[in-house]
C-alpha cells in the first residue's frame, strides 16, 4: 500500500526555513554548488521558503592563498551566477568571495527567482588562532535587511554574532526579527554550548529569532561539526541539526513572531546604517508536508571527540584521493585507537597493520597486536627489523667506535620502522597514519623520521589522557582494545625495561601541566604550584620549547583542543625566550 501523505497549503501563518549542512570541498566549486543545488531541490520539495548554507560555501572554507589567484574567484563568482539563474521560488542565502572595487569581501548572496537580490559583506574579521581573514578579505561596512512580505530578516556571517558591537544590533532596530547567521565554525571540545551562549547574547539584546548554519567537513586539521541550530526569542533551541554528519534542518516559523515593531524615529536613524533590500511582495503559498522535528541528544565529551576524530579522518583520506590507509602497530594505546578510528571511518578493507618487532619486543605486544587485529578484521603485515638494525650498526661501527649505546641507537630503531611504512606507501599508494598524541609531540617524545613519519597524524591534538577516555569508550560501543592495552604502563620499548616515566612525568600530571602552558599560555610561576616540584614543571617547558622544530616538520592532525600545535600555536623555532 503506497505512503499517503498530507500536505498542506501555506496559509502564510508560518514561515519554513531549513538549513543546508552541507560538506564542502575547498576548490571543488563545481562539486559545492551541485551539493547546495541538490539541497535547494529538497528544500523545495518540502515547501521551505528560505534555505540557508554555510560561510564560503561555493569555495569550502578556509580556501586560504587560493584567494590569491584570481582564476579562482572567477571561477567562484561564475558558479554564483549558475547557482542563482536554478534558484527559483524560493529564498536562498548562500557564502562566497565578492569581489568589488580591486578587493575580495567574505560574503553572502541572498538569492530568489533567478536574480542575486543582495550581497552581504562579513563585517568582523576573525585573525586569530586558525582565522587569518584581515589577510586575504576587507570589512564590509554596511549590514543588509531583506524584506520578504511581512517578514523582515537579516544575514550576517560567522564572527559578525560573537560581538555586541556587531551588526545584529543594527539588523534589530531596522526591523530584522529574525537573522541568518551562516558559519565554518571548526570544532574543538565545547565549541557547541560555547556558540549557543553567544547566539543567546545576541537574542537578549535585540529580541530576534537566529538561524545558525554551520558548515560539516574535515578540512586538512580542522573539523567542521555542524549542530546547526534555530534559536526563539527567548533563546532556547528550537531544533538541532546533526552533529559530524550531512543534514537539511528544517523548521517551521510563526510569522507573527517575526513582526518587529521599531519606532519611527529609530527606524530611520538604523536605515541610515543599514540597507533594507525587497525581495517580493510576499511569501508565496505553497503546498508544505508536516515536519518532525529531529530530537537531537548532546554527544558525550568523549563520543563527540571521537566523532570529530573519525569524520577528520575520514575527510583527509577520501579528499585527497586516497584508499587504504597503513598504520604501525606496536601493541600499545595510540596505535590502537589509531587503528580503530581507522576503521570506524574508512572501514576494515582500508586499513593494514605492519608489526615490526625487535628484541625489545614483548611478547605481551606481540600478542595484544595480533588480538586488536583479530578484533578490527585488517590485514596485518610483521616484519622483523634486527636485520636491518644490525646492517645499521655494522655501517656505523667505524665511525661510533669507542662511544656508548645512546639514544642514537634507539632513534635507529624507530627510524628503520618508519622506512619500512613509507615503503609501502610508496608501492602501494597507502597513505601513512602516525600514532603519536598531543602529550608526545609538546615535549618531543617522538623521533623525526621514525614514529613521525607519515602523511596524516590522527592523534596529534589528543593529550594522553584523553587517548584513554577514548580506548574506554571505543570498547564500550564494542570490544576491540586489549584490556592489557590499556593497562600495562606505556613504553615506546627501544630499550630494555624502558617505561615513559623514565623520561616524563605520570601523565594524569603532565597533561594538565601541558594544557595550562600550551593552551592557556600560563608562565612558570602559575603553575608551579601544581602535583609537580618547580624543577620538574621548569623541565617539562623546556623540552616543550626546545622540541617545536620537530613540530614544525609533523604531517598535520585533527584539531580537537582550542589550541593546536601548528595554526593555533606558532612559535619561532629560533627562540631564547624561556620566560620568567
Amino acid at each position: 500500500m503506497p505512503f499517503l501523505f498530507l500536505w498542506v497549503v501555506n496559509s502564510m501563518d508560518e514561515l519554513r526555513i531549513a538549513v543546508g549542512q552541507v560538506n564542502c570541498i575547498v576548490g571543488n566549486i563545481k562539486g559545492n554548488c551541485a551539493r547546495i543545488i541538490e539541497y535547494i531541490e529538497k528544500a523545495s520539495s518540502l515547501g521551505v521558503d528560505i534555505v540557508t548554507f554555510p560561510e564560503l560555501a561555493i569555495t569550502g572554507y578556509p580556501p586560504e592563498d587560493l584567494l590569491l589567484k584570481g582564476s579562482f574567484i572567477d571561477e567562484n563568482l561564475r558558479a554564483l551566477g549558475e547557482l542563482a539563474e536554478a534558484v527559483s521560488n524560493i529564498v536562498v542565502v548562500v557564502g562566497f568571495v565578492n569581489r568589488q572595487g580591486g578587493h575580495l569581501y567574505n560574503a553572502a548572496a541572498v538569492i530568489y527567482k533567478g536574480k542575486i537580490k543582495g550581497i552581504y559583506h562579513k563585517a568582523l574579521l576573525p585573525n586569530y588562532g586558525v582565522f587569518d581573514e584581515k589577510r586575504y578579505f576587507e570589512q564590509g561596512s554596511k549590514p543588509l535587511v531583506f524584506r520578504y512580505g511581512d517578514v523582515i530578516f537579516g544575514v550576517s556571517i560567522c564572527e559578525d554574532i560573537w560581538h555586541r558591537e556587531g551588526p545584529a544590533g543594527i539588523m534589530a532596530r531596522t526591523g530584522a526579527a529574525l537573522i541568518f547567521n551562516i558559519n565554518a565554525s571548526p570544532y574543538h571540545t565545547g565549541k557547541i554550548h560555547t556558540r549557543a551562549e553567544i547566539a543567546k547574547n545576541r537574542i537578549e539584546e535585540n529580541n530576534v529569532f537566529i538561524s545558525y548554519a554551520n558548515m560539516v567537513g574535515g578540512q586538512d586539521e580542522l573539523v567542521f561539526d555542524g549542530q546547526s541550530f534555530v534559536m526563539d526569542k527567548k533563546g532556547r533551541i528550537m531544533a538541532q541539526a546533526d552533529a559530524f554528519r550531512e543534514d537539511m534542518l528544517v523548521l517551521d516559523i510563526p510569522i507573527r513572531e517575526l513582526g518587529k515593531k521599531t519606532k519611527g524615529s529609530q527606524k530611520a536613524h538604523a536605515g541610515k546604517l543599514a540597507r533594507v533590500v525587497a525581495i517580493g511582495g510576499r511569501v508565496l503559498p505553497r503546498k508544505k508536508p508536516p515536519l518532525s522535528l529531529p530530537d537531537r541528544k548532546p554527544l558525550e565529551p568523549v563520543a563527540e571527540v571521537y566523532e570529530a576524530l573519525k569524520l577528520g579522518l575520514h575527510d583527509y583520506v577520501v579528499k585527497n584521493g586516497f584508499q587504504k590507509t597503513v598504520i604501525g602497530l606496536s601493541g600499545g594505546i595510540d596505535s590502537s585507537i589509531v587503528a580503530a578510528l581507522a576503521v570506524d571511518s574508512l572501514g576494515r578493507d582500508n586499513v593494514i597493520g605492519v608489526f615490526m618487532p625487535f628484541r625489545y619486543t614483548s611478547e605481551e605486544s606481540g600478542a595484544d597486536t595480533r588480538e586488536l587485529v583479530k578484533n578490527l578484521g585488517i590485514r596485518l603485515f610483521t616484519i622483523p627489523i634486527h636485520d636491518i638494525y644490525q646492517a645499521y650498526i655494522s655501517t656505523l661501527r667505524s665511525a661510533f667506535s669507542g662511544l656508548q649505546e645512546d639514544i642514537t641507537e634507539e632513534n635507529i630503531q624507530a627510524r628503520i620502522r618508519g622506512n619500512i611504512l613509507m615503503a609501502f606507501s610508496n608501492k602501494f599508494g597507502w597513505l601513512v597514519l602516525t600514532t603519536g598524541n598531543k602529550s608526545e609531540m609538546s615535549v618531543g617524545y617522538a623521533t623525526l623520521y621514525g614514529d613521525m613519519a607519515g602523511g596524516f597524524a590522527v592523534i596529534k591534538d589528543v593529550p594522553k589522557t584523553l587517548v584513554y577516555r577514548l580506548s574506554r569508550y571505543r570498547n564500550s560501543l564494542n570490544y576491540v582494545i586489549p584490556d592489557r592495552v590499556l593497562t600495562k604502563e606505556p613504553t615506546a620499548e627501544l630499550k630494555p625495561n624502558q617505561k615513559d616515566r623514565d623520561t616524563l612525568p605520570p601523565y594524569e600530571h603532565l597533561d594538565p601541566l601541558l594544557k595550562d602552558y600550551i593552551e592557556e599560555d600560563r608562565d612558570l610561576n602559575a603553575i608551579s604550584s601544581r602535583a609537580l616540584s618547580r624543577e620538574a614543571v621548569g623541565k617539562v617547558l623546556r623540552m616543550v620549547e626546545v622540541s617545536e622544530y620537530k613540530r614544525r616538520q609533523s604531517p598535520p592532525g585533527i584539531k580537537i583542543t582550542p589550541k593546536a600545535f601548528g595554526k593555533d600555536r606558532r612559535m619561532p623555532i629560533t627562540n631564547q625566550y624561556r620566560g620568567k
